[in-house]
């Protein structure tokens, strides 16, 4: 069996929290108390912990976010349309980079109620994922 991923990262509601994943992003909710809720991610465990930090918006994509990497177009494409029907925020709009590369994939961005983004990916080629050493692209141009 393959381990799971964990994630835990901030919110300052829970029920704004479930309307969000589990409502529009369509995860499966597991246990919750007034101070976090377990939330099931295609089958990863993610984890809202309630904070009375102010949370803050980052300016870009980079460096913080988290996703998932889809190895079938089509339940990438659900998630899109999920995400789309729900009218969730997306920071970034659905796009391809590195069109006719070995590292060609589509990728869009989400953004929560709380300022946590999420990258959500679909590559053509399986390999690109952790291979392409010979090449030096990461993600998008960014100014130093």
């Amino acid at each position: 069996m393959m381990p799971i991923f964990h994630l835990a990262f901030p919110i300052t509601d829970i029920t704004q929290a479930k309307t969000y994943y589990v409502d529009g992003l369509g995860c499966i909710p597991g246990r919750e108390n007034p101070h976090a809720l377990i939330l099931n991610l295609y089958g990863h465990q993610l984890v809202g912990h309630i904070t009375k930090e102010k949370l803050i918006p980052q300016k870009g994509i980079y460096p913080r976010h988290f996703g998932l990497i889809f190895t079938d177009e089509s339940a990438w494409e659900n998630l899109l349309q999920r995400a789309q029907k729900n009218n969730l925020l997306f920071r970034e709009e659905a796009k391809e980079r590195f069109v006719n590369t070995q590292l060609e994939h589509r990728t869009f961005f989400l953004e929560d109620p709380f300022y946590n983004l999420m990258e959500y990916k679909y590559y053509r080629h399986h390999e690109a994922i952790f291979g392409g050493g010979q090449h030096q692209q990461i993600g998008d141009t960014r100014p130093e």
